[in-house]
């Protein structure tokens, strides 16, 4: 198997997708004398917004939170499509000059530190086979936590026995013809939600299948304010103005939703009942559980709610019982027929982009750490990683992560120290480990929980809270007595006892 070393670089960025091509930015603005390369598996930047392909796939987010705080969203539509966003992120690519620096077609396997050298080797596979290496003080995980090469599917019982066609979200086929055509598409969240109305409007029969029911908020595609302040304003101004209060207005949303559940519940319910009526919510969209226990559906100038009153579409709630040739049987007896079945199910997680991670050849277990600040772990050198919201716009997270990184390398250089690493104090033996993410009880998330690194008390949490990370993450000092710096944790151990020797001789 052929093997290539290539060049040493100061920051290895693993993913040039959103977070990835956006941590470059930072990093080219902030720390202009780093060298950094961007290892990316697939054969195009955008990462999630380039892979997903499927009728209507859209932002969840508006953009003037989605979008990247140095660069401004400009179109009209606030949430926008998948294409608009891959070439949002591929423009920003361009611009910024990022695009030479991707290493596309590296799939990263396998991240190892030398304490000895102070520096990371990170391994890629090519699509022909061959193995590279690039070595880096800094590794910087942009990789998101979706799998890539599979999506989540449960056990149905007789899948086997239908005789149409079965299709996951995640592997669209460009070429599918459904226009006329009696489609079941199997899911009650974002991506069930974005399908129905987009192939309705194509002219399918389509009838979303879901177990339970979500909460769903309608939201105009575009943001007037927005629309109106570039008529005045520069785009930069008009842009940070609309981030501020957008920001600003879903914090006090979410917590509004968080503190007063039953208030929120009937404010959100009484909302949906005057688009589609009594009954239609009390069958299909009344949740069991309070909001913002699991995420909800946004969705665009009410469109679900549009086709399921004109009747191109219909929501049925129920289990299913098994498959059919021509359908699914539901445990209530009903039998739905169909030409296609869209397994809208999920998404399968990942953790760390499914990388292996060593420290002087001794496996890491992320389970066994602890987060710092939601960005870094308890024994890890050099290394951080970008992990967004559950309740926010992920590129928020995203930015502060980034700003943080650059302040990061900034201090290090400024000090003369090479090593970082977050370090447990014996205050921090006894804390309470707590998971990733707490009172969050969506599928996607809790199937994977028990693989992700554990939280405490400050500073080793993962907030979820933007307003507290900005104090926490932006304003707080870099140094405290949780990171211990070094100019390199074996080279200070061999000058102490080269030191040591000298005094004895």
């Amino acid at each position: 198997m052929r093997r290539v070393i290539m060049k040493q670089v100061d920051v290895i960025i693993v993913g040039a997708g959103l977070s990835g091509i956006g941590a470059a930015v930072h990093l080219k603005k902030s720390c202009p004398g780093k060298t950094f390369t961007l290892l990316e598996g697939r054969d195009a930047a955008a990462g999630t917004w380039d892979l997903f392909r499927y009728p209507g796939i859209r932002s969840d987010s508006d953009m003037h939170t989605l979008g990247y705080s140095f660069k401004p969203w400009t179109e009209a539509k606030a949430i926008a499509d998948g294409p608009a966003i891959r070439n949002y992120v591929n423009e920003t690519a361009d611009e910024y000059g990022i695009r030479q620096h991707i290493r596309f077609g590296h799939h990263v396997d396998m991240a190892s530190w030398n304490s000895k050298t102070s520096l990371w080797s990170v391994s890629a596979t090519l699509p022909d086979g061959t193995q590279t290496e690039v070595t880096a003080s800094f590794v910087f995980m942009c990789g998101g936590y979706y799998n890539y090469d599979e999506g989540y599917l449960p056990e149905f019982q007789a899948k086997a026995d239908f005789k149409g066609q079965i299709i996951h979200p995640q592997f669209w086929p460009e070429d599918l013809d459904y226009a006329g055509k009696k489609v079941l598409v199997i899911g009650s969240g974002a991506t069930a939600m974005t399908l129905v109305p987009a192939m309705a409007e194509q002219g399918a029969s389509v009838t979303m299948v879901q177990r339970s029911p979500t909460y769903v908020v309608s939201r105009p595609a575009e943001d007037a304010l927005a629309n109106s302040l570039r008529r005045w304003l520069p785009a930069k101004w008009a842009y940070a103005i609309t981030r501020f209060k957008n920001v600003t207005l879903s914090g006090i949303f979410y917590r509004r939703m968080r503190t007063n559940p039953q208030q929120a519940k009937e404010t959100l319910l009484k909302m949906t009942r005057a688009q589609i009526g009594d009954d239609m919510v009390d069958k299909h969209f009344t949740p069991r559980y309070n909001p913002w226990d699991q995420r909800m559906c946004l969705i665009p100038n009410g469109d679900l709610f549009k086709c399921i009153n004109n009747g191109t579409a219909k929501v049925i709630t129920g289990h299913i019982d098994h498959w059919t040739e021509k359908g699914i049987k539901l445990k209530s007896g009903e039998h739905l027929e169909a030409d296609i079945i869209v397994t809208a199910t999920g998404l399968k997680m990942v953790v760390m982009s499914g990388i292996e991670f060593k420290v002087d050849n001794h496996a890491i277990n992320f389970p066994d750490t602890f987060t710092y600040k939601g960005m870094m772990y308890s024994g890890l050198p050099n290394m951080a990683q970008t992990f967004g919201y559950i309740n926010a716009s992920w590129t928020l997270r995203a930015d502060l992560t980034s700003e943080y990184v650059c302040r990061l390398l900034n201090h290090m250089d400024a000090t003369g120290q090479n090593v970082v690493t977050p370090t447990l104090r014996q205050e921090d033996e006894n804390m309470e480990a707590r998971d990733w993410i707490e009172d969050f009880s969506s599928g996607y998330m809790q199937r994977m929980m028990h693989l992700l690194p554990k939280q405490g008390h400050d500073p080793w949490r993962n907030t979820q809270n933007y307003k507290l990370d900005k104090v926490m993450i932006r304003r707080a000092p870099i140094a405290d007595d949780v990171l211990v710096f070094s100019e390199g944790l074996e080279q200070q151990a061999e000058l102490a006892i080269e030191e040591a020797n000298r005094a004895v001789a």
